[in-house]
């Protein structure tokens, strides 16, 4: 007979320790929404080294001697191409008066005027400390872009007219981080308007919605030195003002109470904002079509109709087959942002989201320069967290969203690299402009 004490001791275990700890990808996703603002930050400057790593293969295996006057083009070559070197001369020079002419026609010619002044001159300031102006263009886009990135991730988790969301958090923080590796996105790390027009607009929509119609009305005076794009803001700013309206009389109080005024003020503002550069233009160099006529020397012929030169671009690349893909690419991403993926989203940044991109079909010709203009229109990167992060009905978020956004981020930055070395190289008889 065998004795107690005779018996093997069988090991104790500690009832307060964890028996069941989650996986590690859910803990820093835990830890990614416990603390948006840093997630977001950190994928910013990720997004940043890998937009930079991009730039290094693009100048090394794909930027043309021809195009830097030297046999080995480096990183630092790319930065000031394109029209980063009609920003440095505006910063350096100012704009040219007269404005320059072709002296056998007569017409206006390529000058800086086709150029906003907002971004050159903030850059001018920073040279005042010192700085040459691509160290000081290149650190105020980065650190611009970071704020873009934040109030991106505001506006998208701001839940004002938008169908209630249970993954709205999580939603948002993974689409201000797709965001960040837009394939365009390296071009915040040149002398370009992009990060200053992406945080004046994502302020303007996060003010909207919080119904500051005065800080709207003061954001819309720098927007409209910065980027033209004061229709689209006008139409989310009316969008909003009719919901808004709409909710009063439903709650039987009076419209826009208290608020009648400033939201006046915002709507002419806003509609200045759209003509004041064209203004300041024709007032300068004494001719009132000044800004138009330099722009049609860039190539834009806003005369011809709105849409129709894509319409022809469209025919004559691939005719009848070539006009329906145009066609039905509007469609489906009008279908996207109207449809469920794009409910989640408050009504001022669907507003945007059609208006801004119709309006860039509208007055911009067929130009490899709309994959960057398209940088303001984040909601893109709504829709994408979205269909990769839903179910089907929309209803709720898949469990296993952290492995479908993994996937999806393998074409994101496959384009980025593409864009970069395809667009932001330089080669002086084939003009492919970023």
């Amino acid at each position: 007979m065998t004795t107690q004490a005779g018996a093997a001791e069988a090991p104790r275990v500690d009832e307060t320790a964890p028996t069941d700890r989650p996986p590690l990808g859910r803990r820093l996703a835990a830890e990614a929404l416990a603390h948006p603002v840093r997630t977001v930050l950190l994928v910013y400057v990720v997004s940043r080294v890998v937009a930079l790593l991009a730039m290094w293969v693009a100048a090394t295996w794909f930027q043309n001697p021809a195009g830097v006057g030297h046999l080995d083009p480096t990183v630092g070559d790319l930065i000031p191409l394109w029209d980063a070197q009609w920003y440095e001369s505006i910063a350096t020079d100012g704009y040219p008066v007269p404005l320059p002419a072709d002296p056998v026609t007569g017409k206006l010619t390529y000058s800086a005027w086709a150029f906003y002044p907002l971004f050159p001159l903030l850059v001018k300031g920073l040279m005042l400390l010192g700085l040459p102006f691509t160290a000081a263009a290149v650190g105020l886009n980065v650190v611009l872009g970071g704020l873009g990135a934040v109030l991106i991730w505001a506006v998208f988790r701001h839940g004002l007219h938008a169908e209630p969301q249970p993954g709205r958090e999580r939603l948002a923080l993974v689409a201000a981080c797709l965001w960040c590796f837009y394939p365009a996105t390296p071009v915040m790390l040149k002398p370009y308007t992009e990060p200053l027009a992406v945080v004046l607009v994502a302020a303007s929509l996060l003010a909207l919605m919080r119904r500051r119609y005065a800080v709207v009305a003061a954001l819309a005076v720098p927007l409209g030195f910065t980027r033209g794009v004061a229709p689209a803001m006008g139409c989310a700013a009316l969008i909003h003002l009719v919901v808004r309206i709409r909710e009063d009389r439903a709650a039987g109080v009076a419209p826009l109470r208290g608020q009648r005024a400033s939201a006046l003020l915002m709507l002419v503002v806003t509609g200045l904002s759209g003509i004041a550069w064209p203004v300041v233009a024709g007032v300068v160099s004494g001719l009132p079509t000044a800004f138009f006529d330099v722009q049609q020397a860039w190539g834009q012929d806003p005369a011809s109709g709105p849409f129709v030169l894509w319409l022809e671009w469209a025919w004559d690349a691939r005719g009848l087959v070539g006009l329906l893909v145009l066609l039905a690419l509007a469609g489906t991403y009008l279908a996207l942002i109207l449809g469920r993926h794009g409910r989640w989203v408050p009504v001022e940044l669907r507003a945007w989201a059609v208006a801004y991109p119709l309006y860039l079909f509208a007055v911009v010709r067929p130009i490899t320069s709309m994959w960057r203009f398209l940088l303001l229109d984040f909601p893109l990167a709504a829709l994408l967290a979205s269909v990769a992060m839903r179910t089907s009905s929309g209803e709720r978020v898949v469990p296993h969203w952290r492995r479908r956004v993994a996937v999806l981020l393998v074409p994101i930055v496959a384009g980025l690299v593409w864009w970069t070395c395809a667009l932001l190289t330089y080669t002086p008889w084939s003009s492919r402009p970023p």
